[in-house]
């Protein structure tokens, strides 16, 4: 049992310390915010809307499947997430809302909010976690680092 206890502690600890970086001030975003969002992986394809919006002093971020099934509500406030409704955990997902923070960071705000971000014409790259590659500022992909996935980000209702 005590094994256990230890075990799990450890698997916590390690999903703590893996949590994807955010910035210290949240970005200048216009919001509210509407996403469609293609999950690329092993040769599969899914969609999904996002919606980000604000909430007071939080950032709500809610993901849902084309029926408008929920799979995902966060709430971002003061640098860390926060359950919003009865969804379970969601750690891709999170993952996914820190990469799209970054993403939609303007450019000339970027160096003070990430400051290990590297740019080069229209890619954008946090070493060890991303690679955005921007077709413009409202279209562009989201590469994760060490793993075999991407997402294509659009406005909704912007054909591919």
């Amino acid at each position: 049992m005590m094994r256990l206890l230890l075990i799990s502690c450890l698997l916590l600890l390690g999903a703590c310390a893996s949590q994807a970086p955010l910035p210290e001030k949240m970005p200048a975003l216009t919001l509210p915010m509407q996403l469609h969002v293609q999950r690329l992986a092993d040769g599969q394809s899914q969609d999904w809307l996002l919606v980000i919006q604000r909430e007071g002093q939080a950032l709500r971020w809610s993901m849902m499947d084309p029926l408008g099934i929920p799979l995902a509500r966060q709430k971002l406030l003061d640098g860390q997430w926060q359950a919003d409704g009865l969804l379970p955990p969601n750690p891709q997902a999170r993952t996914l809302f820190a990469a799209l923070l970054f993403a939609l960071t303007a450019p000339g705000d970027v160096p003070a909010l990430y400051p290990t971000a590297q740019a080069m014409d229209l890619t954008r790259t946090l070493p060890g976690h991303w690679q955005i590659i921007y077709q413009s500022s409202e279209v562009f992909s989201v590469n994760m680092a060490g793993q075999p996935l991407s997402y294509r980000i659009t406005p909704l209702g912007v054909s591919r």
